[in-house]
Formats: C-alpha cells, sequence, structure tokens
C-alpha cells in the first residue's frame, strides 16, 4: 500500500517527523498555506514558523504518542481525530502535554498535505472535596458518577 495515499499513514509520518525534526519531511507533508492552531497557547504558527523553531531547535519534541485515530473522507479532503500524548522542550523548559487534535488533509499532486491542525489541550480534572460525613455522589461540574 503506497502510505502516501492513507491519510492515517500521513498523519502519523507527520508526528515521526516532529520528533525527528526533520524539516525535508515535515515541508512535503504540510501544505504551503498550512496553519497550526497550537495546543499550548492557541496562537496560529504558519508552516515557515513552524519549520523554523523546529529547525533551530527552539521547540524539540522527544515524544508523541497518538491514538483514539478516526478517519472521515470526503473525496479529496480527509480529516484525522484523535488524542496525543506528548513531552518536549519549549527552550530549556521540558512540557508534557496530552490532546485531542483535528488534522485537515487535502489531496494535492497525488498526496495527502496537512493543510490544518487543532489542538486543544486535555487537562487533568481535580477531583472536589466532599463534605465531612457525606457519601460521594454526582459530581454536577462533569455529570460523571462518583463512587
Amino acid at each position: 500500500m503506497n502510505t502516501k495515499l492513507d491519510p492515517l499513514a500521513v498523519d502519523r509520518h507527520f508526528f515521526t517527523s516532529l520528533t525527528e525534526a526533520n524539516l525535508t519531511a515535515l515541508d512535503q507533508v504540510l501544505a504551503a498555506d498550512f496553519i497550526l492552531i497550537d495546543v499550548m497557547s492557541g496562537s496560529e504558527v504558519t508552516k515557515s514558523s513552524l519549520l523554523a523553531v523546529i529547525g533551530s531547535g527552539q521547540v524539540r519534541f522527544e515524544s508523541i504518542e497518538p491514538g483514539d485515530n478516526l478517519v472521515r473522507l470526503y473525496q479529496t479532503t480527509a480529516v484525522v481525530t484523535g488524542r496525543t500524548w506528548m513531552k518536549g522542550r519549549l527552550g530549556d523548559a521540558p512540557f508534557a502535554a496530552s490532546s485531542r487534535y483535528t488534522h485537515v488533509f487535502v489531496m494535492q499532486q497525488g498526496e495527502w498535505r496537512l493543510v490544518a491542525a487543532q489542538g486543544t489541550q486535555i487537562s487533568p480534572s481535580p477531583e472536589p472535596p466532599h463534605p465531612q460525613g457525606q457519601t460521594p455522589g454526582i459530581d454536577l461540574r462533569d455529570r460523571r458518577l462518583k463512587l
């Protein structure tokens, strides 16, 4: 199977290229007008800006573990959603994040190109304090049964 024709394979190649800081591979996977909504800050990052910070080592991804993937195809467009667990360094400061993401690919020149990426950080939800003498019940903040 030609992995360039499989959007999920291209999605995984994107993550591998980030961890390897492979600028040539990233340049091939990303469309010219690629835009990333940063998972940590919500800022917009262009293709040239992403390649610059990866190339300079300002941002280094030590590991990215994708999972829970779903691919939806619409003729020449593919939408990949999933979850990531990532660790790396921003300058000298380490970071770790868990996120949900959406990647939009379009078919260009016979290959899938990533045109848009949106990440949303998943924060661990703190357990609410329970008053003494009360048993845990339903927490209306997240509607999960607390046992």
